[in-house]
């Protein structure tokens, strides 16, 4: 069994020296950083199976790298860091394309099962054998290889719009609540503003539908969710 490597980008000593002490006793190798620009230059420059991102970062904060990273087509597993409690942090931490949120101050216990259970998630879909690509509307997605492409040219997609996608078109026909989505998507039980599922299926319809203000596949069910009716 490969070793997991794990990059952690922390600006406080203490912190940062303690997660590493840590994940590397559990068996993980770790790297560090201690500012946004040199945790974004570790991140596209070298192969991590997860990365612990603090928000509040010297020159570049953790969303922001979070955001860049997510430009670059980089889907490394983000579990965000940070003193910040507000659930407006969370959704924003969220949508910036984080896997998972975790508030200072955390247990040990916490933080290693937060991560364990993202590295599962990860390690699931790597070894998943759905590799047959599939039209949906009028984009061709490949769920083994997360891409996606329309009229063969590639279309950008994050790795929680496939996630989306891929759990909505698992249950085809079925109403399927915010709530679920983002329990099975993210992996735990996270209460969200309606605001956060909402505008990734916003962004998905502009990528899947002919008419995204008149969507056909992606339908909203008024009070209840949303439910994908064709592909």
């Amino acid at each position: 069994m490969n070793t997991k490597r794990i990059l952690v980008v922390e600006d406080e000593p203490d912190m940062q020296s303690g997660i590493k002490d840590n994940l590397e006793f559990e068996g993980y190798e770790v790297e560090t950083a201690s500012d946004g620009k040199e945790g974004l230059g570790k991140i596209l420059t070298n192969s991590f199976d997860l990365v612990l991102l603090d928000v509040m970062l010297p020159l570049i904060s953790g969303f922001d790298v979070c955001k860049k990273v997510r430009h670059e087509d980089n889907d490394t597993p983000i579990i965000f860091l940070t003193a910040k409690g507000e659930e407006i942090d969370k959704v924003i931490g969220l949508e910036s394309g984080g896997d998972d949120y975790l508030t200072k101050p955390f247990s040990l216990r916490e933080l290693l099962a937060r991560v364990k259970a993202v590295l599962r998630r990860t390690e699931k879909k790597e070894t998943s054998n759905s590799s047959k690509k599939i039209e949906i509307g009028k984009l061709t997605v490949d769920f083994e290889t997360y891409t996606a492409t329309v009229n063969g040219d590639v279309v950008k997609m994050t790795s929680k719009e496939f996630e989306i996608l891929q759990y909505l078109l698992k249950h085809k026909n079925a109403t399927i609540s915010r709530d679920s989505l983002l329990d099975n998507v993210w992996g735990y039980d996270f209460q969200p503003t309606a605001r956060t599922i909402d505008n990734f299926i916003l962004k998905l319809r502009h990528k899947i539908e002919d008419n995204p203000n008149d969507p056909e596949i992606i339908i909203t069910v008024h009070g209840m969710g949303y439910r994908l009716v064709r592909s």
